[in-house]
Order: C-alpha cells, then sequence, then structure tokens
C-alpha cells in the first residue's frame, strides 16, 4: 500500500465514522447552540487534541499496553463511564432544579465557564477517558501504515487525516446550531434540548460501563 492510497482508504474509514451521530457530535451541537460559541470550539480542540494524543501514543505503541492489559482497560472504562453519567446527570439535575433556563448572551462579558479553557477541557476528558478510541487506534491504525514507513511519522498524517476532517464537521454542526439560535433560544426549546443531551451522555456512560 503506497502512501497517499493510505491516506484516501484511512480517510475514507474515519470519514465515516466521523459522520456517525455519536457523543461528540451531541455535546457539540448542545454547547454551540445554548450560545457558548468559545466554549463550543473550546470542546472541539479538546476532542481533537485528544484523538491526537491517541494517534501519538499509538504511534509508538504505548497504547497497545491498554489494550494488553486488563487492568488498565477496565480503570480507564469506569473513569470514562463515571465521567460521562455524571455529566449527563448534571444536566438532567439541572433542568429539573432550575427550571427554564436562560439562554446566555453572546456579547456579554465571558465566564470562565463559558470560555474555551473550560470547553478544551471537556472535550479532552471525554475524549481521553473513553478507552474505545484508544482501542479503535490500536487496532485500525498500524493496518494503514505501508511497509518501510515510519511509524511515528505516518501515524501521525494518519491521525492529521482524521483531525482535519474531526474540524471541517464539527465547524458544519456549530453552524447548524448557529443558524437554529433564535429558536434555541426560547426556554422551553433549551430546557428540552438539555434533557436530551443530559440523557444521550448518560446512556453512552451506562453502555461504556456494560460493555465488555
Amino acid at each position: 500500500m503506497e502512501t497517499g492510497t493510505a491516506l484516501w482508504s484511512f480517510a475514507l474509514v474515519v470519514g465515516l465514522l466521523t459522520l456517525t451521530p455519536g457523543l461528540d457530535t451531541a455535546l457539540i451541537l448542545r454547547t454551540s447552540a445554548i450560545g457558548h460559541r468559545r466554549r463550543a470550539w473550546g470542546v472541539v480542540l479538546g476532542i481533537q487534541g485528544g484523538t491526537l494524543t491517541w494517534g501519538a501514543l499509538t504511534s509508538l505503541g504505548v497504547t497497545a499496553l491498554l489494550t494488553a492489559s486488563q487492568v488498565a482497560y477496565e480503570a480507564l472504562r469506569w473513569a470514562g463511564a463515571a465521567y460521562l453519567v455524571w455529566m449527563g446527570g448534571r444536566m438532567l439535575y439541572d433542568t429539573l432544579r432550575r427550571g427554564l433556563p436562560q439562554v446566555p448572551d453572546e456579547d456579554a462579558p465571558v465566564t470562565a465557564a463559558d470560555s474555551l479553557g473550560a470547553g478544551f477541557r471537556q472535550g479532552a476528558l471525554t475524549n481521553l477517558l473513553n478507552p474505545k478510541v484508544g482501542a479503535f487506534y490500536v487496532a485500525v491504525l498500524p493496518q494503514f501504515i505501508p511497509p518501510g514507513e515510519g511509524h511515528f511519522t505516518m501515524g501521525l498524517m494518519l491521525t492529521s487525516v482524521h483531525i482535519a476532517l474531526g474540524l471541517v464537521w464539527s465547524a458544519a454542526l456549530i453552524a447548524c446550531a448557529r443558524a437554529f439560535r433564535t429558536w434555541l433560544s426560547r426556554p422551553r426549546a433549551r430546557l428540552v434540548m438539555d434533557r436530551i443531551t443530559g440523557t444521550v451522555i448518560a446512556g453512552f456512560g451506562i453502555r461504556l460501563a456494560l460493555s465488555d
């Protein structure tokens, strides 16, 4: 397999994966729709930073230890599940405790909770605490590295393709959410969205906890 063929083939695989609705999609849409554009981009960059970390560690062979060690995999799996259930549960709890929420004014001063850094931490934790992302890279990435190519360099090139596709798709999601901002600015719509998103995120956590 030549380098160009490997890159295009890998782009097809991760492109389909990127377009599949999942946790990242729900998190980006919700964060962007409620008016936190800075935080939304922070979430995007955090997710892609996590992807880069998984790709680099896989290229170095480090993540192979994760799949080889049942204890390490289980520890990361339970940590990730607990984080997702906590994040989704907090969204649901807030909708019950506070009632109808107020959508923040985008022109208002940026608070610490709405900052780029806060979003980056949330996105990075969501990605890095998901051992299935690491398992995916361990299983798939080496198959697209042509013989004779530097493992680390080629691994980072393939990971960069995944990140580029993720950034483009995330930009489309944010633009879509912004287009519906007028409707989503209604407190009732925001309440429904928070409950749906919280349920989806907590559901991903429960599924991660119950998976093999």
